[in-house]
């Protein structure tokens, strides 16, 4: 998925971070089944928070309403719902027959007909898939949808919540890792991909003063067609030969750092890099901090929120979404999308 990056690996500047615009909004929908709670107030560190992705009626960003996972049993297969999209079939997904899963989290699909409910006569859907993941303790969930069937990005969304509460240290440092997993879907073409990928969260709790400093990496980055086939290497061969680089894997993503990436409820988020330059050429920064990847994209960024106690170690976990844009570099003209959720954890203290 055009990243872009030196030598693979880009650096981060040591910027202010970048908030970007539109945030995701607080909610009173979310994920509903599992247990999972509906509603939540003004976020508090002792709170349930949900936070959606902002409408944007330009490319169909924010579009999904609500999404309710519904466990198989007495022999009906599980399920999940989603409202606000139009011709998903009825609304219903089933596990994905070719994609199941993306390492923890399921993957859905709508139906491809819908029969109409007079005479029956099937009507074509479009392309619609969702990711869902839920923490092995239940506290954090995700949820994205997004749709291959327009020339422009289409319809779509993403939600993330906290089910409970948190407890921040006001020192120390932690380490928290685990997996991401995404869609990737196209301005100037139609189609989507799936993307893995590695991911850790590093936080120092004592510093910035201004807020506490946060850093992350995404990386062992890899790309799937529909058909669960690999192109990881296709891409990396495409970016070589459009920037006259020689990497041997995607770029990798990395936060911003900067102060005010975490606020005291346990929220988090900010710019992204992740540059690819031809050799002996600096890379492009834009006026907000960010670089090729990213560059421009309203609404491109990290968002995350921590559940449990971060005080007692191992008691706690990160849930969050990726946003970011960049050239597709086998196809000119085309930008690519890549929405990602991931679950993190804070591996238990050494006995």
């Amino acid at each position: 998925m055009l990243l872009a990056a030196c030598e693979g690996n880009p650096f981060v500047e040591e910027t202010d971070p970048v908030d970007p615009d539109p945030d995701p909004v607080v909610t009173d929908g979310g994920i509903n089944g599992a247990g999972a709670p509906v509603t939540t107030g003004t976020p508090s560190r002792e709170r349930t928070i949900v936070r959606r992705e902002a409408r944007n009626e330009e490319n169909g960003s924010g579009y999904v309403a609500d999404v309710t996972y519904t466990a198989a049993s007495g022999g009906n297969p599980e399920t999940f719902t989603v409202d606000g999209l139009a011709f998903d079939g009825g609304n219903v997904y089933q596990r994905d027959d070719q994609v199941g899963s993306l390492g923890p989290f399921a993957v859905y699909e709508a139906d491809a007909l819908y029969n109409d409910d007079v005479t029956g006569v099937p009507i074509n859907q479009f392309t619609h898939r969702a990711i869902y993941g839920v923490s092995q303790s239940g506290r954090t969930q995700f949820a994205l949808v997004r749709t291959g069937a327009y020339t422009g990005y289409g319809f779509g969304g993403f939600v993330y919540q906290r089910n409970g509460s948190v407890t921040l240290p006001a020192t120390g440092q932690a380490r928290y890792t685990g997996a991401y997993a995404g869609l990737r879907d196209f301005d100037g073409a139609g189609g989507l991909e799936y993307t893995t990928a590695d991911m850790t969260i590093d936080i120092d709790f004592n510093d910035f003063n201004e807020g506490d400093g946060v850093k992350g990496r995404v990386y062992n980055r890899a790309i799937r067609d529909m058909d669960n086939n690999d192109i990881t290497q296709e891409v990396v061969d495409a970016l070589n030969t459009k920037f006259g680089t020689s990497l041997l894997q995607l770029p990798v993503l990395l936060f911003q750092v900067g102060p005010g990436s975490l606020d005291a409820n346990g929220e988090m988020g900010g710019g992204l890099d992740s540059t690819i330059s031809p050799p002996g050429e600096a890379a492009e920064v834009y006026e907000d901090g960010t670089t090729e990847e990213n560059g421009g994209c309203s609404g491109c960024g990290y968002y995350a929120v921590i559940s449990g106690d971060a005080t007692t170690g191992g008691q706690d976990e990160i849930v969050g979404v990726i946003v970011v844009e960049s050239e597709d570099p086998r196809i000119d003209g085309v930008t690519a999308r890549e929405t990602g959720g991931f679950l993190l954890y804070r591996a238990p203290a050494a006995p």
